[in-house]
């Protein structure tokens, strides 16, 4: 028997999968609860984020800038759902809460940041994509934009998936 695979693009995820995740991601994680950080779209090969700017995320007080931590943080969670959606995507054949389970060993072994530009934004998009997901290590890149679009930081990350 021959197994079809389907284009990561083309794998529509179910309602109950996205709202899974979501809620590990957004609501169990309680840092990321701290942080603000929202997800907006949830894709096998891409998920976008979004942190509203609020006084406890300053960083630079005279400026009201963001705090760098902050985008580091925000980059290393939204790649490592990107991960969670990539590994997701490849079990379609699994039920939704089974694709759930498979992230307990999920951790970050390498995380690069560059900052290119203050953070001044009142709001701020987060990207993550999987570059490679192997039956070991994932390997991702990040950008982190203001409300204009503008690209602000970018990253690279490398995540333990077994």
């Amino acid at each position: 028997m021959i197994k079809k695979t389907v284009p990561p693009e083309a794998i529509e995820f179910e309602p109950e999968f996205v709202n899974g995740l979501k809620k590990i991601f957004e609501e169990m994680i309680v840092f990321n609860q701290v942080l603000g950080l929202k997800v907006t779209s949830l894709k096998p090969t891409r998920v976008i984020g979004r942190i509203d700017m609020r006084p406890e995320l300053v960083g630079h007080f005279a400026f009201n800038r963001l705090h760098g931590g902050v985008i580091s943080a925000g980059l290393d969670a939204m790649a490592g759902i990107a991960v969670m959606a990539a590994i997701g995507a490849r079990h379609m054949d699994e039920p939704p809460m089974q694709r759930l389970h498979r992230f307990a060993k999920l951790g970050t072994i390498d995380l690069r940041i560059d900052y290119l530009r203050p953070a001044i934004s009142e709001h701020f998009e987060l990207r993550a994509e999987v570059m490679r997901l192997g039956s070991r290590v994932a390997s991702t890149r990040m950008e982190f934009l203001g409300a204009n679009g503008e690209l602000m930081s970018t990253g690279t990350a490398a995540y333990i998936v077994s």
